[in-house]
């Protein structure tokens, strides 16, 4: 790799298995938590499906192969989304899941961790397809 080469944060978060074990800890704590009850409501009971095309989707979004692209063709995540009822509430669940997740998964990288916040706070609020 080139100096000059940026490293993408699927390289820093560790590759394939790092965001493997990131998205089933995301899964994991909206099953168990019940903070996340509401947006655990909302997906089916049996979340390997969502797992799957959440781990697909990261690996693109985060600089690693586009596989959810490769499989599904584009995300078009507000498009995917609109069927379900996504207000603020939904957005924080879901964020809750994911920021406990990242505590358990990143370690010591905060510069990392905050860029992940912000970006996963953006995708997150721009699902939001209700007020309130």
């Amino acid at each position: 790799m080139s100096e000059t080469q940026e490293v993408t944060p699927y390289e820093q978060i560790g590759g394939e298995a790092a965001v493997r074990r990131l998205v089933d800890r995301f899964y994991e704590v909206m099953d168990t938590d019940p903070v996340a009850a509401g947006v655990r409501a909302i997906h089916q009971p049996d979340l390997r499906d969502a797992a799957d095309k959440l781990f697909m989707f990261l690996s693109g979004w985060l600089g690693g192969p586009p596989l959810f692209v490769e499989k599904y063709g584009h995300p078009a995540l507000r498009a995917r989304h609109m069927p379900f009822r996504v207000d603020t509430r939904m957005r924080d669940e879901w964020l809750y899941c994911m920021y406990k997740a990242m505590d358990e998964q990143l370690g010591e990288q905060p510069a990392l961790r905050e860029h992940l916040e912000q970006a996963f706070m953006r995708t997150a609020d721009f699902m939001r397809n209700v007020e309130g």
